[in-house]
């Protein structure tokens, strides 16, 4: 599939990565959305925490009887179902009748989650569990998964993984999307990103630490004050919390990269070149020309998910609902 020429033109300031970036994420209010959330326990007696957004009802019930199409979006790291871009989407497709479950990964929702795991980059087990959980209720037709960042890159690699993908499942949008971890956690550790590293560590040493008084056997103070950077984070907890030997054996097997050459439904990949969390591979550019289901957008400017255009929404929604109705 021939690489997409986008049309999008940021303006002023927003041609600024940082400036579009730090904008979007701590600036960006949406408001008038009406949200239920739902608690979805997981075959390992964990839970996660949906915020529905019905389109045409308070009610499920009454929903379910007249809407046949349904949009998973999932987060960023250490993110949730009430960052502004995900209230962002959630708004614009309930306008557009859809049924909308923002999706908080184990631990995202304000509410510390059961085990000691909790959610990576890579993880699509729990994902493959709520598609077919919504999808076995038979309400939708079409079902559509929108991704940011790390939930782009597990979004990507679920899809490419192919295993239990029910027919009802028709595209995917994914933005900002990291999909070669190393290269875009070197991205991170450039003195450029010291903003963004730091705030990410901030996050991820505090849940390291409200874990510990449940976990003593796996975490401890001496391994918590080892922990001064991503990688190191990523060691001492991801990896061994989730099987993988350890940082550098989690990003080879949680990169979303060797699986793009296997997806088959209609994909969108939109990543900003001068978003600086994404090098090298993060742009997988001879995929998407041999791929006839990868759709891959670069445009010049749009920072990590901030893709400011003037109005209610984002380049990048308009660009994903577009692409939806597209590919139905």
């Amino acid at each position: 599939m021939p690489l997409i020429s986008s049309p999008y033109r940021a303006q002023g300031l927003f041609t600024n990565a940082h400036f579009s970036t730090i904008y979007s994420a701590k600036v960006r209010r949406i408001r008038g959305l009406v949200q239920e959330r739902e608690r979805i326990t997981l075959p390992d007696g964990d839970y996660l925490d949906i915020d529905w957004t019905f389109a045409l009802s308070s009610s499920h019930s009454k929903s379910a009887e007249t809407v046949n199409k349904v949009a998973l979006l999932f987060h960023g790291l250490e993110g949730n179902a009430q960052r502004s871009y995900m209230r962002a989407m959630s708004k614009l497709l309930h306008q557009n009748g859809y049924d909308v479950a923002a999706v908080n990964f184990r631990g995202c929702s304000g509410k510390q989650n059961l085990l000691y795991r909790s959610y990576h980059s890579g993880e699509t087990e729990d994902m493959r569990f709520l598609i077919n959980k919504i999808n076995d209720t038979n309400r939708y037709q079409n079902i559509v998964l929108y991704g940011v960042s790390l939930g782009g890159n597990a979004v990507l690699k679920y899809l490419g993984e192919k295993r239990d993908i029910p027919e009802t499942l028709k595209s995917a949008a994914t933005i900002a999307v990291p999909a070669d971890l190393k290269a875009s956690l070197e991205q991170l550790t450039q003195r450029q990103n010291w903003v963004y590293r730091t705030s990410f560590l901030f996050d991820l040493r505090r849940k390291y630490r409200k874990k510990m008084p449940n976990f003593p056997e796996q975490l401890s103070w001496d391994r918590y004050h080892k922990i001064r950077s991503l990688k190191t984070f990523d060691d001492f907890y991801t990896a061994p919390a989730h099987g993988f030997e350890d940082a550098l054996d989690y990003y080879a097997k949680a990169s979303s990269f060797s699986y793009l050459e296997h997806i088959e439904i209609p994909t969108l990949i939109l990543n900003a070149k001068n978003d600086s969390f994404l090098h090298g591979d993060c742009y997988p550019y001879a995929f998407a020309k041999a791929s006839p289901s990868l759709f891959l957008e670069t445009p010049e400017h749009g920072g990590h998910v901030g893709f400011y255009q003037k109005g209610d929404f984002y380049y990048n929604e308009l660009r994903s609902l577009e692409f939806f109705k597209e590919n139905s």
